[in-house]
């Protein structure tokens, strides 16, 4: 029992009108690849060259020949371009009005960051992560430009930002407060509004770089509005539901479902087929529900009759969101338990029953 994980897909798509900053405005990282060319030492011996492919050092630093580490981590490309020229007119390697300057992204690396508060899964997350070989597990290496091609720089890093790190982390809880979502860098703290992702108004998403720490806050009440699929949120959920009474018409037992997010307890006791059937026998059967939360240990437990479920549960108390990984259990009813204790003494009393049922 699948959701259509390509209809959610689009609708979280379709629901911002999100901004990515331009990738000449992302802030360097530690392993991000640079090709520098400066025209003027194209006449010198290729020993004194300065041009080629350079990569940020996990210091932070670009190492150029003839020159002490230069600072680049969270800085953009124009700010290093200018750096790097200061340096070479101050060493006296160029003359002032010969030199440009050109460095351009080859590869933009993966980031580590962290993500505290409340989403499904905080902890450190890897994002933007490189495309590996399927059968090897190695990282697919870039193929060396053809003499006589033009080279390409860059390459866009659509996951490289605050978003994909929050999806990365499990997306936001109801309670999430993502008004007020800070981004710590280098003991600077930047606070973040990212409300505009589910209100559909147009938002600038934050580039980051390794080390970076999101810290999303909690409010005191559950947000209805923020369980749905969305950037900010997970896509699909799965559900462990053990179901095996009669009107179930797969069969199923303790088995894994996945749902939309936002589907509620109700729903979901009518997708697992726990409800339907002879009314006279299948109408008092009853449900639970278990909730774990993974931060704290805690587990509620909600049980019910499918009936009250069904028809009197209104509130985010008696019919709440599923959240992750929660449990559904089907009972049968009175009426049906008697049945088949019925039918099991009628059974051991006329074996022959058995019998004939081992080999048809």
């Amino acid at each position: 029992m699948s959701f259509n994980k390509s209809a959610i897909l689009l609708l979280a798509v379709g629901v911002t009108l999100l901004k990515v900053t331009p990738a000449s405005a992302l802030p360097l990282s530690p392993g991000d690849r640079l090709r520098l060319f400066i025209p003027a030492d194209a006449d010198l011996p290729e020993s004194q060259r300065i041009s080629g492919l350079y990569e940020v050092n996990l210091d932070g630093t670009l190492q150029f020949p003839f020159l002490d580490p230069v600072p680049a981590a969270g800085l953009e490309l124009p700010q290093v371009e200018q750096q790097l020229s200061r340096i070479l007119i101050e060493k006296g390697l160029f003359r002032a009005n010969g030199l440009r300057v050109s460095i351009k992204v080859f590869q933009w690396a993966p980031v580590q960051v962290t993500v505290s508060g409340a989403t499904f899964e905080p902890g450190r997350v890897l994002i933007n992560s490189q495309p590996t070989n399927s059968t090897s597990g190695n990282l697919v290496s870039i193929p060396t430009p053809i003499a006589g091609t033009i080279p390409v720089s860059g390459n866009y890093p659509p996951e490289r930002y605050l978003t994909a790190a929050i999806r990365a982390a499990g997306g936001v809880k109801p309670d999430a407060d993502i008004k007020n979502i800070r981004l710590i860098r280098n003991s600077r703290t930047q606070v973040v509004d990212l409300s505009g992702v589910l209100s559909g108004e147009s938002e600038q998403d934050v580039p980051l770089i390794a080390g970076d720490q999101v810290v999303v806050p909690r409010l005191e009440k559950i947000q209805n509005d923020l369980v749905r699929p969305s950037q900010l949120t997970p896509l699909i959920v799965p559900i462990f539901v053990s179901n095996s009474t009669t009107p179930n018409p797969t069969g199923g037992i303790n088995r894994a479902t996945e749902l939309a997010y936002g589907t509620r307890f109700s729903n979901a006791v009518v997708s697992a087929g726990c409800v339907g059937g002879n009314i006279s026998t299948n109408a008092k059967r009853r449900v639970t529900l278990m909730q774990t939360d993974r931060t704290t240990g805690k587990t509620t437990v909600i049980d019910q009759p499918v009936e009250t479920l069904l028809r009197n549960s209104t509130d985010n108390i008696n019919n709440p969101f599923l959240m992750p990984r929660d449990g559904i259990v089907c009972y049968d009813s009175k009426t049906e338990n008697t049945s088949g204790i019925v039918r099991f003494i009628s059974d051991i009393l006329n074996p022959f029953n058995i019998i004939r049922g081992l080999f048809r």
